[in-house]
């Protein structure tokens, strides 16, 4: 069953506009959402970065038919037992209305410790430390452990009575089918056609459990010309391909890394129109690539527009395999 999604952008938009956008994007019919959880913005343009456990509360609270996840980077900026906490809070307040999806984070969040940046293998490896640090908080147990995390006699004094979904992220093949062996779904972010099938088959063919999902990027107004400017102006950051996004360490850095990004460019990352169609042909040839569901992410500032006159015609064209309100999300519950 397709599902269909609206990215709430803590990373561009105040918290408050952001809940307005959310329950806007209930009233119209999206059924789910999600964020992601960071520290700072990937520009100085994009300007803003609330802390999106406080804001899924409010989220879920104030859009009371929806699922809302978010993405989130356990280890070195929130430490695991910590982790367990917000989300085990969050569900229990919910009830089969909230999940996580667990990665390794960025540079860019996670410096704030002052601890060094470790390379993408120990990162994995202190990610998979914390999902089952995690899991077994979640599962009522007291923890112990000392590794690339240390957790010393942690216990959920507040459980819901289940435990939400625990997905993975991954853009690359490789985590992709290293996560199969721990999550209950996976969500990427949109790139070419063919990165996202080898992402999707890696993940499967690793067997790996429960939804795929994709992040797609949008950027439309009434002229193309309009559509690529915002692009350009809030996205020009966030072309870079791993290991670089990975690992530069501030807005300025990704500002000196844009500094030759052309507007063209962006086009690689966003779907760049005028049209509804584009956007809903879009979303569809990226669901061909062997996805689940989607995320939309409208890429300009502004929401209402959009939400407004592009996203009925995204949901009426999947809306006939689109699950109910208030399902299980993906597929698998712990």
């Amino acid at each position: 069953m397709t599902r269909i999604g609206f990215h709430a952008s803590h990373e561009q938009i105040e918290p408050r506009a952001l809940l307005e956008a959310v329950a806007l994007a209930e009233e119209i019919g999206f059924t789910d959402a999600m964020g992601s959880d960071h520290f700072a913005p990937w520009s100085e343009e994009q300007g803003e970065s609330a802390f999106s456990f406080a804001w899924m509360g409010a989220a879920l609270e104030r859009a009371k038919s929806m699922l809302i996840g978010q993405v989130h980077a356990p280890g070195q900026r929130i430490h695991p037992a910590i982790s367990a906490q917000a989300i085990a809070t969050l569900e229990a307040m919910n009830p089969g209305r909230y999940w996580v999806a667990l990665g390794s984070g960025e540079n860019l969040n996670e410096r704030i410790t002052g601890d060094p940046w470790p390379p993408k293998e120990v990162r994995n490896a202190r990610l998979r430390e914390c999902v089952d640090v995690i899991r077994a908080m979640l599962a009522g147990e007291e923890v112990t452990h000392d590794g690339l995390v240390r957790v010393d006699h942690a216990r959920l004094w507040t459980r819901p009575d289940a435990p939400p979904p625990v997905l993975a992220t991954a853009v690359t093949p490789e985590t992709a089918a290293w996560a199969a062996e721990w999550a209950d779904g996976l969500i990427t972010v949109n790139q070419s056609d063919e990165k996202l099938r080898r992402v999707s088959d890696a993940y499967r063919d690793a067997g790996g459990r429960g939804d795929v999902l994709v992040q797609i990027h949008v950027s439309w107004a009434h002229t193309e010309q309009e559509a690529l400017d915002s692009a350009f102006h809030e996205w020009r950051t966030n072309v870079f391909a791993p290991p670089l996004c990975w690992d530069l360490d501030s807005p300025r850095a990704f500002a000196q890394a844009a500094a030759h990004v052309r507007p063209d460019d962006v086009r690689a990352s966003v779907v760049v129109t005028d049209s509804a169609d584009h956007v809903v042909e879009s979303v569809g040839r990226m669901l061909d690539t062997g996805y689940d569901g989607a995320y939309i992410h409208h890429v300009p500032v502004e929401q209402r527009p959009f939400l407004e006159q592009v996203a009925p015609r995204i949901l009426a064209a999947f809306t006939e395999r689109a699950e109910p309100a208030g399902a299980v999300p993906m597929g698998a519950r712990a």
